[in-house]
């Protein structure tokens, strides 16, 4: 197998993989947008929303908010994204204040609501590890691949924000190599 990297910033990722099969090319990239665990915004507790928007509405696009999301951090942890704000005026994602400094929104211009003269919005939002094989927020990024002749293949990752590009594909690849090692733990029995 060969590796050459043909673009690596913090948003993008492009490799050249070559000595691979379909199979493998898909498992990676099936790992990397389903598998690979992203912080999300799952539940939503309203305490005031006086604006025109529905509560379900706007806890939707609270959640597809991406958050940051390093390593260290497993399904039982919650973080939440406290948000608070009076109109006229427009309320942007850095408006939300995690309870984690670790884990804070990746991007701080995201438009949330715009709130009219005398509006007020208070909420709560519990953020929690999942993957994008349970829903599409906790997606990483966009992940495809091409061929060049069955066996080499350039990859392309695009980051969301959570983590970077580069990040996204190791993990996937920590993913996969983790579950052959139980694969072959289970058949040494």
């Amino acid at each position: 197998m060969k590796v050459s990297v043909i673009e690596n910033s913090p948003k993008v990722l492009r490799v050249d993989v070559s000595g691979i099969g379909y199979g493998m090319a898909n498992a990676i990239r099936r790992t990397a947008i389903g598998g690979v665990g992203c912080f999300a915004i799952d539940t939503v507790t309203f305490y005031e929303n006086t604006s025109a928007i529905f509560d379900e509405y706007l806890a939707h696009r609270l959640g597809l908010v991406p958050i940051l999301t390093p390593k260290d951090y497993d399904e039982k942890d919650e973080i939440v994204f406290s948000l608070e704000a009076e109109g006229p005026a427009t309320v942007y994602s850095k408006e939300m204040k995690s309870s984690d400094k670790s884990v804070k929104v990746a991007n701080a211009d995201i438009p949330i609501i715009k709130l009219a003269e005398g509006q007020r919005l208070r909420v709560d939002g519990k953020a929690v590890l999942g993957t994008g094989s349970r829903s599409a927020k906790f997606q990483p990024g966009i992940v495809s691949y091409k061929t060049k002749n069955g066996k080499d293949f350039e990859f392309y990752f695009e980051s969301f924000g959570q983590m970077n590009a580069n990040e996204i594909m190791r993990r996937a690849l920590d993913i996969i190599s983790s579950g052959l090692k139980d694969v072959h733990k289970e058949l040494k029995k």
